[in-house]
């Protein structure tokens, strides 16, 4: 349970307590329990309304937020996963495989943390290796060659940051997946779902579109980690949270994303088949219009887009003399 979600779990036991005990004597009447209930939605209006950046990265990382393979099962009526980079090994944080939505064929790469001990060791809390974003361009290129566009979902912590991925080439495998993104001639939608955090989630985060759920984040480094780097305090998460401007409000004034995904009050996991049916409503939306962009002008477009990005504008102080 997150910490802001204490105070309505406890008077949600309380409501509960209370009409079990009317079971046995009616001791509150309806019209009493009804008003209770209507104080506990206050309550949630009043928390919901008032989170901090802090508390949206934690809902973020809530456990049962929807993941990759949710969002697959759930929006995709057919699927058909790929393997393996064909030069060292199948990254299991990585998925990919040919998808059907909306009636529309698509490629589908996402990056996966399981959602419970076995699966999400197994999928290595969703820090893909250097095979994991070779696969990934692998299924792009494929994307490429059929004429699909490419759906990618974007849920990291970051990159692993092993001496295994090291050795196998983790920073060029990131750059490499950047530079050929920006000129993959089909198009590309990217959707952060979670966490998108340094160069683990922008390897695969280059697209003509990029929507963001309203509760994700993406980020050049963590809160923990900046924390640990400006202030060598990583208790002061909560203060690089606020300075790091990583939520979608912030991102779209910077031209960082394109759209913003509503979530139910308290985030996807109270109500996934809402975010569910955001989702599927974005990407077809984003899918008419793409393909009627000429490729060429797709590619132009993309190219701008991040050029713009970390335009800075230098302001001359008069002097003081």
């Amino acid at each position: 349970m997150l910490a802001h979600e204490k105070q309505i779990a406890e008077y949600q036991k309380l409501i509960e307590q209370l009409k079990g005990k009317n079971q046995s004597s009616a001791l509150w009447s309806d019209e009493e329990l009804v008003k209770l209930e209507e104080k506990l939605e206050e309550l949630k209006d009043k928390v919901y309304s008032d989170l901090t950046p802090w508390d949206r990265v934690s809902i973020s990382r809530h456990p049962s937020r929807p993941k990759s393979l949710d969002y697959i099962r759930n929006i995709c009526e057919s699927f058909t996963e790929i393997f393996g980079d064909r030069l060292f090994a199948d990254d299991h944080a990585i998925i990919a495989g040919f998808a059907k939505i909306g009636g529309v064929k698509f490629m589908v790469i996402a990056q996966e943390k399981g959602n419970d001990t076995q699966s999400r060791i197994h999928r290595n809390f969703g820090m893909p290796h250097p095979e994991g974003y070779r696969k990934a361009m692998r299924c792009m290129r494929l994307a490429a060659k059929f004429k699909l566009p490419v759906l990618s979902l974007l849920d990291t912590p970051g990159a692993y940051p092993g001496l295994s991925a090291e050795e196998r080439g983790q920073g060029w495998a990131i750059a490499n997946n950047m530079w050929e993104m920006a000129r993959l001639p089909t198009p590309i939608i990217v959707l952060l779902i979670g966490e998108g955090c340094s160069g683990g989630a922008i390897g695969m985060g280059v697209g003509d579109v990029i929507g963001m759920l309203e509760h994700a984040y993406y980020s050049v480094i963590s809160p923990e980690g900046c924390a640990s780097i400006l202030f060598k305090d990583t208790s002061k998460n909560e203060q690089a949270a606020s300075m790091l401007k990583i939520h979608v409000e912030e991102l779209l004034k910077l031209g960082i994303v394109d759209s913003m995904i509503s979530e139910p009050p308290g985030g996807a996991h109270q109500d996934p088949a809402m975010v569910y049916q955001g989702v599927k409503k974005f990407i077809a939306e984003q899918w008419d219009f793409l393909k009627r962009t000429p490729i060429e002008s797709l590619l132009e477009q993309r190219y701008q887009k991040f050029r713009k990005l970390g335009k800075f504008a230098v302001e001359e102080k008069p002097d003081l003399v």
